[in-house]
């Protein structure tokens, strides 16, 4: 078995340690976690099921923003004896542990909403409008800690857009204060609600599904497994590629292997500096291990396969 080596773990000299961005993750979580405990504060003070749910939504992106963190720092952990991966997956379990509590946190919120609606009473639209301002704020703020390195890194990406996203909803609160205050709709504020509680509900459930699925090994969504099958098949001596797998180590990088079938003359050096060179290119996968074979045994190592990996 050939290893394609250099491997490119994240070890303090890569680009998200230049750019301090674990600095940046902990203020970014100070300042949203500041946020949340002021929008609980006001939201129980005024009962603005609004701003609870805003402020639910709000703890759970402070916890997204902790797992993306985790992410970072993880990937800088050495790998061990006893953990030859190192701590990376942790990322995984963790984000859906951060799933799972957002969801009940929101569905109890949305049923409270539910009941509400059917007994709307006034709520203090000044003050919480005020509040909500001030998260569009800290959220705008926040995401653009992140926008620079968003360009390059997955994981500053999804906290990027989650907090920008953010920003949004705490706009959507606002506008609901607005209408209240001018037409006086008491059962605006529990239909925010509701619809704040359904938009988180559904990106939280993209979130879980996609943790549950990189537990199980699951191809990360951001790969395709066939176009990665046909760059290797078209390495120079390469005639066949099977056992291919993809599997996400944590949420911010992903492993291969897979067996190359060469013809006799190929220089195996040549094929698994190119199978680098192209996985890191084109899919940003950088722990490769390969296993080189020769096309003579091609047929027989097709028969032994079963069927869905041939």
């Amino acid at each position: 078995m050939a290893h394609d080596y250099p491997h490119h773990h994240h070890d303090g000299r890569h680009g998200a340690d230049r750019g301090g961005y674990g600095r940046l993750f902990a203020a970014g979580i100070a300042l949203n976690l500041g946020f949340v405990i002021v929008e609980i504060w006001f939201g129980l003070k005024t009962g603005s099921l609004a701003l609870l749910a805003d402020a639910a939504h709000n703890l759970g992106d402070v916890g997204g923003l902790v797992l993306a963190w985790a992410a970072w720092a993880a990937a800088r952990l050495p790998a061990s004896e006893h953990k030859t991966y190192g701590w990376q997956r942790g990322s995984i379990l963790a984000s859906i542990v951060n799933a799972v509590v957002l969801l009940v946190a929101m569905g109890s919120l949305g049923w409270e909403a539910i009941g509400r609606l059917q007994d709307p009473s006034p709520v203090a639209a000044g003050t919480v409008m005020a509040v909500a301002a001030v998260g569009v704020v800290i959220n705008t703020a926040t995401a653009l800690l992140f926008m620079r390195g968003s360009q390059r890194d997955l994981n500053l990406r999804g906290a990027f857009l989650h907090m920008a996203a953010d920003a949004l909803v705490s706009l959507g609160v606002i506008i609901a204060g607005a209408l209240y205050l001018w037409q006086g709709w008491t059962w605006i504020d529990p239909l925010a609600g509701i619809v704040i509680a359904l938009v988180v509900i559904a990106g939280t459930w993209s979130l879980f599904r996609q943790s549950l699925h990189l537990l199980f090994d699951g191809v990360p969504e951001h790969i395709d497994l066939q176009a990665v099958r046909a760059d290797l098949t078209t390495l120079p001596g390469v005639v066949a590629v099977h056992d291919l797998h993809v599997w996400a180590m944590s949420t911010a990088e992903s492993a291969l292997t897979a067996h190359l079938v060469c013809r006799e003359d190929v220089v195996i050096g040549t094929v698994l500096r190119e199978a680098r060179l192209r996985l890191h290119r084109d899919f940003a996968i950088d722990h490769v291990t390969l296993q080189i074979e020769h096309d003579l045994c091609a047929d027989h190592c097709d028969a032994t396969l079963p069927h869905g990996q041939r």
